[in-house]
């Protein structure tokens, strides 16, 4: 059986609360975007950013991954600007099980901050398609661990 480790050690156990979706069939590239996007926020405007996102009434904003990506309205004076509604549905699943876990550790929920969104390459599905003349085309599919920490200050 697998052992999972949190990627940062030095969060304060008393003040802090943790939640990993391992796995996940969502975008690499649009999970750490998205991840940028959320953290050092507080808990309650990154579940809005959220939700907005999956509504498709804000966007979120490509930094690193944006080639082809045409401008948009600006979010954070920012023009390049995508809506990864899949993705943002299973970070937002592990946003709320990281507030359950504040909640249950006994932490003001008003005062809790994203201190820390990261994802990270998960194992690589490889499945290949049977094509003409004995050829074969690969279809890999890359999963996604993502870890959430939120503080209360």
């Amino acid at each position: 059986m697998t052992r999972w480790h949190f990627s940062r050690q030095d969060l304060d156990p008393v003040r802090t609360a943790t939640a990993a979706g391992r796995d996940l069939r969502i975008s690499y590239k649009h999970a750490v975007e998205i991840c940028r996007f959320i953290k050092n926020r507080k808990l309650d405007e990154a579940k809005k950013i959220l939700e907005n996102v999956i509504e498709l009434k804000q966007g979120i904003p490509f930094r690193t991954y944006k080639k082809k990506v045409p401008h948009h309205k600006a979010v954070d004076k920012w023009p390049a600007v995508r809506w990864p509604v899949k993705a943002a549905k299973a970070i937002l699943k592990v946003l709320e099980n990281a507030e359950n876990n504040a909640i249950n550790k006994g932490l003001d929920v008003s005062r809790l901050y994203v201190v820390h969104a990261a994802a990270h390459k998960s194992i690589k599905i490889r499945k290949y398609i049977p094509r003409a003349f004995g050829r074969a085309t690969p279809y890999f599919q890359q999963l996604v661990h993502v870890e959430i920490a939120v503080e209360e200050r």
